[in-house]
């Protein structure tokens, strides 16, 4: 089994539903032989979104380069971003790390593919929605992306970033996002949506979701898990 590198801290909550959900899929999946090896160099939240707040890109690649080499040097075979606003420098990173290195966007849209998706709706922090790091590999293969209106996004990124990012889940800003989510589908016509945040999950599910739900960590998860056991 190949041991796995996860930049984790962005924010701490989905780094430990990564953590939790891994251990536990390699044990259901080897019939209790076997837990993995997983190594998990946590940034500091506050700096990595503050590049991002600021666009210092070349600061936060600098940031996450760091990291992912400790994770190489440390024996990693497979290493990943557990947080898909971190995706914004992936493409300049993709090609110096020695090890394969797998993206939230490409696995999430194979799997819309495979599906026969045309149209998606994308919630995420307010940089996902509006920038194009995971919108692109969507595009590429001829799918659509829809995201909320204006101050819709602004009310999706304040959620996150002021509740959700703390594990903060409350009953109201699950109905609010729910009725966005409706509205997506009743006006344009969304076939899925797209948790593009990994702490959106903890609000959002296929239970309460008004179309299907594409958990970017869940689906990640089971992306990892399936070449670590290769």
């Amino acid at each position: 089994m190949k041991k796995l590198g996860l930049i984790g801290g962005t924010g701490p909550e989905s780094s430990m539903i990564y953590y939790r959900d891994i251990n536990k899929m390699v044990s259901e999946k080897t019939n209790g032989k076997a837990f993995p090896e997983i190594a998990i160099e946590s940034l500091n939240l506050n700096k990595a979104l503050g590049y991002v707040q600021t666009e210092d890109y070349l600061e936060l690649q600098k940031y996450i380069k760091k990291a992912l080499d400790n994770l190489v040097n440390g024996g990693a075979k497979i290493v990943a971003l557990t947080a898909g606003t971190m995706h914004i420098v992936y493409d300049q990173l993709k090609d110096q790390v020695e090890v394969p290195f797998i993206s939230i966007p490409e696995t999430v849209s194979e799997l819309a593919v495979q599906r026969g998706y045309k149209k998606i709706g994308l919630l995420g922090t307010i940089f996902t929605m509006e920038k194009d790091y995971l919108k692109k590999s969507f595009l590429e293969k001829g799918i659509e992306i829809i995201t909320p209106s204006s101050d819709e996004r602004i009310l999706v990124n304040d959620r996150i970033s002021k509740e959700l990012e703390y594990g903060i889940v409350k009953e109201s800003t699950i109905q609010e996002l729910i009725q966005i989510i409706t509205k997506m589908k009743e006006e344009d016509g969304i076939e899925a949506i797209i948790l593009g945040c990994t702490e959106l999950p903890l609000a959002l599910n296929r239970d309460n979701c008004p179309v299907d739900c594409l958990d970017i960590m869940e689906i990640h998860i089971q992306k990892l898990v399936e070449l670590m056991l290769e």
